[in-house]
């Protein structure tokens, strides 16, 4: 029984193998520091356009923390509209989580908005409406608790323990067109006007 060998021409040798030569590293290494410094150029521009495209509205917030050791002050935000009623759901199945969610608001009279809807996909809205983009984080029988990315506002140090003495606080966030938000300015609310 011969066992047949791979003949020397057909045996791989170190110079015929597949080697990236100097110049290719030098092109992939260029390609790689450009594909970083777009991600980051694309970052910063996305949170200047959605500044100067955004639609200015104010939502009702609770402060919740105050410290982070790694980046200061900060104050957790529990947003009125971060736990919604099941009711508010407008898709063909129910949500689930980490699946992408618009919330419809509303206008009301004390200038702040109020979700009157949750949508998988972007709905339209009316003049006195605004889309806020989230994520489902959990589902109940019958609420449904949604992150926005305005959960943390960074303060000055040594004034958020001041603020998360304040019961109720106004946020006033900018929406982008397709949905991305910002906080742009944070201020108390008075007692008067905590109705929720």
């Amino acid at each position: 029984m011969n066992a047949s060998l791979p003949s020397a021409t057909n045996v791989p040798t170190l110079a015929t193998t597949s080697v990236m030569t100097e110049p290719q590293r030098r092109r992939w290494l260029r390609w790689l520091v450009a594909a970083q410094a777009l991600f980051v150029v694309g970052v910063a521009a996305s949170g200047y356009a959605t500044s100067y495209w955004g639609r200015t509205i104010w939502l009702q917030t609770a402060p919740v923390d105050p410290r982070d050791l790694l980046y200061g002050d900060y104050v957790t935000l529990n947003y009125t509209i971060s736990q919604l009623p099941g009711r508010l759901w407008r898709g063909p199945q129910p949500p689930r989580a980490q699946q992408a969610a618009y919330v419809l608001l509303q206008a009301r009279p004390d200038s702040t908005y109020a979700a009157v809807g949750i949508y998988p996909e972007k709905p339209s809205a009316t003049e006195n409406q605004a889309v806020l983009r989230g994520s489902v984080q959990d589902t109940w029988r019958r609420s449904v608790r949604l992150r926005y990315g305005l959960e943390r506002y960074y303060v000055p140090e040594g004034t958020g323990k001041a603020l998360e003495k304040r019961r109720h606080l106004k946020v006033q966030v900018r929406i982008a067109p397709w949905g991305q938000a910002r906080i742009t300015q944070v201020v108390p609310l008075p007692v008067s006007a905590t109705t929720r």
